[in-house]
C-alpha cells in the first residue's frame, strides 16, 4: 500500500527507527489525539460518576420514603376518653300496669238465684250501695226454723226456772232431797245454754240472710259484671262484680336488680301514657317488696298516682320514669369495652403510649354509657373503639393521622 493510501486512511506508515521521532508534525498529531482521548475519558468518567451518584441518592430517598410509609402504616392511631362520675340525674323508663288503689272481686256469701242487679260496668258506686240482690228461699226457711228452735229453748228455760224455784221452796221445808234440787238446777243451766245456742244460730242465719244484698265495700267503679238475672249463685267464690277504686291509682313496676338498691320509698316519679302524649302525671313510690324475685331478678315496686279527673284507666299500660340517685361509680362509654374470654377489659394508655388491658367490674348500663364499680381511676385514659387485635404492651398513637388531600 502506498503512502498516499495510508495518508487517506489516517494511518501512519512505519518508518525506520528514529525517523518518526524527528518529525514534528507527527508528534503534534499524536499529542492532539492523546489529549482528545483523555478529554473523552474524563467526560465519560464524569457522566458515569453523576449517574452513579444519582442512582445512590434515588435509592436512599426511596428507602427513606419506604421506611416512613411502613412506620406510618404500622402505627395504631386511637382516640381516647376519660372516665367521668356517673350522672346523678339519671332516669330510667320502666313499663308498668295501672291498677286501682283498692281492687277487689265481689262474691256472694249466700247461695241462691240472682233476683236483680242494680249496677253495670262503668257505674260509680259509693260504699254500702246495693249492687245485686239474691233470692234464697232455703235460707229463709232456715231462718224460720231457727226462730222456732229459739222459741222452744226459751220455753224450756222458763219451765226449768219455775221448776227450780218450786224445788228450792220445797227443799227449805225438807220435803225433797238435795240431789233432786241439784238435778233441777242442772236442767236450768242446760236450758239457758240451749237458749244461747239457739240465739247464736238465729243470729248467724240472719247475718247470712243479709248477704242476699250484695253491696259495695268501698267507693269505686264497677269494671266487670259476671252475672245476670236468674243465675245460680253458690259460695264457691265466683265473683259477681269487680270493683276498683280509680282515685288514687297504683302502678306496679318491676325494677331490675342492678337498680333495685337505688329505689327508695317516697321518691317522686313521672308516669306517661302513649295515648296521652301531652300529659305527664306525678306519682310517688309508696312501697317496695324488699326482695328480688329469683325467677325474674327484679324487685316489685308500687307507685301511688292521683287520678281525680279520671284520665287514667285501671289496667292501662304506662311508662314510669324512675329517677335514680348517684351510685358514686365512674361512667365510661360502652365503646371502650373489650369482651374477652378472661372477662371484660378496657384498654388503658400510660404516659409512654403503651396499652394495658385492665379488668373492670360493670354496674348499671344506660345504653351509651356504663358504670364501672371497680378497676379504674378517674385519671386513666381509655381507648375508644379498641381493635380486637390489641394486646398488652402495644404502642399506640393518640393523635389522628393527617388526612391526605384529594387530587385536583
Amino acid at each position: 500500500m502506498t503512502e498516499q493510501r495510508h495518508a487517506s486512511l489516517g494511518l501512519h506508515p512505519i518508518h525506520a527507527e528514529g525517523e518518526a521521532a524527528h518529525d514534528p508534525a507527527e508528534q503534534l498529531r499524536r499529542h492532539v489525539v492523546a489529549r482528545r482521548m483523555r478529554t473523552v475519558a474524563i467526560v465519560v468518567g464524569l457522566v458515569l460518576v453523576a449517574g452513579a451518584a444519582r442512582t445512590v441518592l434515588s435509592r436512599a430517598a426511596n428507602a427513606k420514603a419506604l421506611d416512613e410509609g411502613v412506620a406510618e402504616h404500622s402505627a395504631v392511631y386511637v382516640k381516647t376518653s376519660l372516665p367521668k362520675p356517673a350522672d346523678s340525674g339519671q332516669t330510667i323508663a320502666l313499663p308498668g300496669t295501672l291498677q286501682g288503689a283498692v281492687q277487689a272481686p265481689i262474691a256472694a256469701r249466700a247461695s241462691g238465684y240472682v233476683k236483680r242487679w242494680t249496677k253495670d260496668i262503668g257505674s260509680r258506686v259509693e260504699k254500702g250501695e246495693l249492687l245485686a240482690e239474691i233470692e234464697a228461699p232455703e235460707l229463709d226457711e232456715q231462718v224460720r226454723q231457727a226462730v222456732a228452735r229459739r222459741d222452744q229453748a226459751a220455753s224450756s228455760l222458763a219451765l226449768a226456772q219455775s221448776t227450780v224455784d218450786r224445788w228450792e221452796s220445797l227443799r227449805k221445808k225438807d220435803v225433797v232431797a238435795q240431789q233432786d234440787l241439784d238435778e233441777r238446777r242442772s236442767a236450768l243451766v242446760q236450758a239457758r245454754a240451749n237458749l244461747a245456742a239457739a240465739d247464736a244460730d238465729l243470729q248467724r242465719l240472719k247475718q247470712l240472710e243479709d248477704f242476699k244484698r250484695v253491696t259495695a265495700p268501698f267507693a269505686g267503679v264497677v269494671t266487670k259484671r259476671n252475672v245476670d238475672v236468674g243465675d245460680l249463685i253458690d259460695t264457691s267464690g265466683k265473683p259477681l262484680f269487680l270493683l276498683s277504686q280509680t282515685d288514687p291509682l297504683r302502678v306496679v313496676v318491676n325494677v331490675p336488680q342492678s337498680y333495685a338498691n337505688l329505689v327508695k320509698t317516697g321518691q317522686t316519679v313521672t308516669v306517661t301514657q302513649a295515648e296521652l302524649q301531652d300529659r305527664a302525671f306525678k306519682g310517688q313510690v309508696t312501697r317496695t317488696s324488699g326482695a328480688i324475685d329469683a325467677a325474674t331478678r327484679t324487685m316489685q315496686v308500687e307507685v301511688s298516682l292521683s287520678n281525680k279527673d279520671g284520665a287514667l284507666l285501671p289496667g292501662a299500660y304506662v311508662q314510669v320514669g324512675l329517677p335514680l340517685s348517684s351510685s358514686g361509680a365512674l361512667s365510661v362509654p360502652t365503646n371502650t369495652l373489650l369482651f374477652r374470654g378472661e372477662g371484660t377489659r378496657v384498654a388503658v394508655i400510660d404516659a409512654q403510649g403503651k396499652v394495658r388491658l385492665q379488668a373492670v367490674t360493670l354496674g348499671r348500663n344506660s345504653g351509651t354509657s356504663v358504670e364501672v364499680t371497680s378497676g379504674l381511676q378517674a385519671s386513666d385514659r381509655l381507648v375508644l373503639n379498641p381493635p380486637d387485635s390489641l394486646v398488652d404492651g402495644d404502642v399506640v398513637t393518640t393523635q389522628p393521622p393527617a388526612t391526605a388531600k384529594a387530587p385536583a
